[in-house]
């Protein structure tokens, strides 16, 4: 009897140290030790990439969505195709379109110096999109962390995963539900676009075809984006109209005059069940603040490898 206890207490003990290694939490401490320098090292490379061009903070934030929102936040939208993988960088969401893989490079690159084959690319597209909104002059906050690296990516889950420029409200709150965040973590990470710029594709219906669109806005977009599909496809505008390298609450304040730029972006303000949040975030810019922080944390909680799973990448690019 006294040989079956012990035998079970052994058992019980070893499944809560797996179970403990699979749902290793994340934490704001976790390189404390292990790389001290981390987070001055990550800084200074931002700083110096945005200087030489604001928009690159946007396409950084942007990186970190795009990552998260394809099975979990595991740094596989960094990974290059190779002649036997098929990555993400390709999807339909990120093909001439996602941006600052070099940035990431020479942060990696700059981290591996100080601390080598300690930091997960996944953790500093963390550390990086935080950064960035911060140099835009939008809040700080203290990113958790301790992912891993996944060692594949997915091209399908890229196409179905990320919520396209044309969505409607249903689309939009269904697909952020099924990664546990709510109705208004939406309308908060939606506010990323007071920064960045948007391709001519993107936008191009919404300009001519739209009736819920501020039409001196629409005839200004119509001057650098024509009609005809294929013509100025990757000419860019702003998705804030009036601050587009500013981390502000301008772009809640486009949505109200109908000059949100993408079809998506206007449906968080057209007569639906979001047009009181977009109110509150225009009336009260720091409410709009901490809600975008509290949804990027949770956002940067969708799905990490944590513990034995995945790898430390030396390179961001591909696996070891």
């Amino acid at each position: 009897m006294a040989s079956f206890s012990s035998r079970l207490t052994v058992t019980l003990v070893l499944f809560f140290l797996v179970l403990g290694c699979a749902n290793a939490q994340l934490s704001t401490d976790f390189y404390y030790s292990s790389c001290p320098q981390l987070f001055s090292t990550v800084r200074s490379t931002v700083e110096s990439a945005i200087s030489k061009e604001a928009r690159m903070g946007a396409s950084l934030l942007r990186l970190f969505f795009h990552d998260c929102f394809v099975n979990g936040c595991d740094g596989s939208i960094l990974l290059d195709d190779t002649a036997s993988f098929t990555g993400e960088k390709n999807a339909n969401p990120n093909r001439n379109s996602a941006r600052g893989f070099e940035v990431i490079d020479s942060v990696k690159s700059a981290v591996e110096k100080v601390c080598p084959g300690v930091v997960s690319c996944a953790d500093i597209l963390t550390i990086v999109a935080r950064d960035s909104v911060q140099i835009l002059g939008g809040p700080t906050w203290h990113v958790k962390l301790g992912r891993r690296d996944s060692r594949t990516a997915s091209l399908s889950a890229a196409n179905n995963g990320i919520p396209p420029p044309t969505s409607n409200l249903n689309q939009l709150i269904s697909r952020f539900n099924a990664l546990g965040l709510s109705t208004k973590d939406l309308v908060a990470l939606s506010g990323g676009h007071t920064i960045g710029q948007a391709r001519c594709t993107n936008f191009r219906n919404r300009i001519y075809n739209e009736s819920n669109i501020d039409t001196s806005f629409a005839r200004t977009r119509q001057s650098s984006c024509p009609r005809t599909s294929g013509s100025g496809d990757n000419n860019l505008a702003p998705l804030d109209l009036q601050t587009p390298t500013a981390f502000d609450n301008n772009y809640f304040k486009n949505l109200v005059q109908k000059k949100g730029l993408l079809h998506s972006d206007q449906q968080l303000f057209n007569g639906g069940s979001t047009d009181s949040i977009v109110h509150g975030y225009l009336t009260n810019p720091s409410s709009f603040s901490s809600d975008f922080v509290s949804a990027i944390i949770k956002m940067g909680d969708i799905s990490p490898l944590t513990g034995s799973q995945g790898e430390i990448r030396k390179n961001c690019r591909r696996i070891n």
